[in-house]
């Protein structure tokens, strides 16, 4: 039994070590996020972006639309009348009103939901992926993408970000903007940024209070570590 545990450990190692070096490499294309859960603001405006250019496709059907406005600080007003385009209740969950197989007819699959998105892939790579759509006149929906090949998604934000073609060698050219859109490079990566930002957080609601809470933990502990060693001192002053 112990034999065969070592020789799992063993393979368990070498199929790291060889991963190892794929994962530095995709990695080391992928733009940093550098994602903020504290900037409200931001997250907002993630939501927003979300609702107005995903949501017709995309659901997050493990957020309610009553959980997203405790979180963001919005009333149930604000989100009704801003945030929800299908008809869903304040208490229902994020559901894109498209039929799954409507999307399977025009995309060729449905689209997926964008729940745990950033979980599964990291912030970065959502974060690089809506950046990353160029021209392609010879993919179906006239797009590609440098972080996903043969994606079969259209660039939604197009409008934003402008138009960009490949520039060089297929896989090893560089994008370039050859149209722009209604906002400038550095306002499209903050929109992209705070669009991750809700995506990140919708992942995992809880983390926002986890960490807010995580200070205050921190806080006590080392209060009851001082308390506790001059408890200590004083319990132990007269044992020689």
């Amino acid at each position: 039994m112990i034999k065969q545990l070592m020789k799992i450990t063993a393979l368990a190692g070498v199929a790291l070590l060889v991963a190892l070096p794929a994962m530095a490499s995709e990695g080391g294309n992928l733009k940093p996020a550098h994602t903020n859960m504290r900037d409200i603001a931001g997250l907002q405006h993630g939501a927003k972006l979300f609702m107005n250019y995903c949501s017709g496709c995309h659901s997050l059907q493990y957020l309610r639309y009553s959980r997203m406005a405790a979180d963001l600080h919005l009333s149930e007003q604000e989100v009704m009348e801003n945030l929800n385009f299908t008809g869903a209740k304040f208490q229902e969950p994020i559901v894109s009103a498209m039929p799954a197989a409507d999307a399977e007819d025009w995309f060729g699959k449905a689209p997926p939901d964008l729940s745990l998105e950033v979980r599964a892939k990291g912030a970065d790579w959502v974060y690089s992926y809506l950046h990353g759509f160029y021209l392609d006149p010879s993919r179906p929906v006239g797009w590609n993408n440098t972080v996903f090949p043969n994606a079969s998604m259209p660039n939604v934000l197009v409008s934003l970000q402008g138009v960009q073609k490949m520039v060089g060698e297929e896989g090893h050219g560089e994008l370039k903007l050859v149209s722009p859109g209604s906002m400038t490079p550095a306002q499209f990566d903050n929109a992209v940024r705070d669009l991750t930002g809700f995506l990140q957080y919708a992942a995992e609601p809880a983390a926002m209070k986890r960490t807010s809470m995580g200070i205050w933990v921190i806080l006590y502990l080392g209060l009851f570590t001082l308390l506790a060693y001059f408890l200590k001192k004083e319990f132990w002053k007269d044992v020689h």
